[in-house]
């Protein structure tokens, strides 16, 4: 969980094992190996880095903690005990987006940001975007607990979607044309969450088949990464639940 993202660890329960195609993946990489991502299978941020080293098709090593109880080894990558955070060799980092930018510039398995400069920059700054707006928007929707606060963050987070939908490749279905990208990758845990999150707890929409934005999203489920990241519904609805009623 990236510092923005806010637990509380008196209510329900969480879950400590991740589920369906994403527990296939963990226990492909359940081995010792100099990298290693530190991570809990509800986290969308941890989601973000695992996708990136699924993609690239790398080696790593997947361990999950209990981000509540902070094991000595997760501390000494990040202090604060926050996930994600990886360890390559004697070296360790965290945060989602410094260690996608990280696995780009060791310059191994596919590229997520593009070699043209003003499409790293436009990538970067959509990505920017995601963070500072589409992220924090669907957590103040998510929380909101009265009828009139849901209406208004529900409008706002459309809202920077469509800003981001507006900025993509019109073709796609990904934001820069026909290949999952850095920014599609940094979107994707959330994507993944409005279906399963925000739909049953707060009667998001599904897309309109014929949209842009449908497609996208579409593309971005049916990814062989975001698919073996992703576990089953009712390890999302479980976790998810402690924060907020059902509408």
């Amino acid at each position: 969980m990236d510092a923005n993202q806010n637990n509380d660890p008196t209510k329900k329960t969480y879950h400590k094992r991740a589920t369906g195609k994403a527990l296939e993946t963990v226990e492909k990489h359940s081995q010792d190996h100099e990298l290693k991502l530190f991570g809990s299978c509800f986290c969308p941020f941890v989601q973000r880095v695992w996708i990136s080293l699924e993609m690239k098709g790398l080696d790593y090593q997947y361990i999950e903690v209990d981000p509540y109880k902070k094991p000595q080894q997760l501390l000494e990558v990040n202090p604060r005990g926050l996930v994600p955070a990886l360890r390559h060799g004697d070296w360790g980092c965290y945060e989602s987006t410094v260690l996608m930018e990280y696995l780009e510039d060791l310059q191994m398995g596919e590229a997520l940001l593009p070699s043209v400069p003003k499409l790293r920059a436009h990538s970067r700054l959509w990505s920017d975007h995601v963070n500072r707006h589409i992220v924090p928007g669907f957590y103040r929707y998510l929380q909101a607990q009265d009828e009139k606060s849901q209406i208004e963050h529900g409008e706002e987070l459309k809202e920077q979607i469509s800003k981001l939908v507006d900025a993509a490749d019109k073709s796609g279905p990904f934001f820069l044309g026909s290949k999952m990208t850095f920014v599609d990758v940094q979107m994707a845990p959330w994507v993944v969450r409005l279906r399963k999150v925000l739909h049953p707890y707060r009667g998001w929409p599904d897309p309109d088949p014929t949209s842009r934005w449908a497609a996208w999203v579409d593309a971005i489920e049916q990814d062989h990464a975001v698919r073996a990241t992703t576990s089953t519904d009712a390890l999302y609805i479980d976790s998810y639940e402690r924060y907020f009623v059902r509408v």
